[in-house]
């Protein structure tokens, strides 16, 4: 009897320090998720300014590299409602 009670509270803290631990992947996962958007949002800024410099800023290649930045902005922003779990659902 007092063997059984030994392995319930063992397991009850193995299990407790696993669900402790699985919010803080899930948070490294949205921070990965954050640091990809913000790279991508600087990757097309970055090639909008060169676009702009190279072609001119109301160039076709530069007006490409807008919408793709805009794209980009949108998608990012898009995600983070997404974990948030906004209530968009008017």
């Amino acid at each position: 009897m007092f063997k059984k009670a030994k392995t319930l509270i063992a397991a009850f803290v193995i299990l407790s320090f696993l669900s402790g631990a699985v919010p803080a992947r899930a948070l490294d996962r949205d921070h990965d998720d954050d640091r990809k958007c913000e790279q991508q949002v600087r990757n097309a800024e970055r090639k909008l300014h060169d676009a702009e410099r190279k072609h001119g800023e109301h160039s076709r290649q530069a007006q490409s590299r807008r919408r793709d930045l805009e794209n980009v902005r949108e998608r990012c922003h898009r995600g983070d409602r997404d974990h948030d779990h906004d209530h968009d659902h008017r």
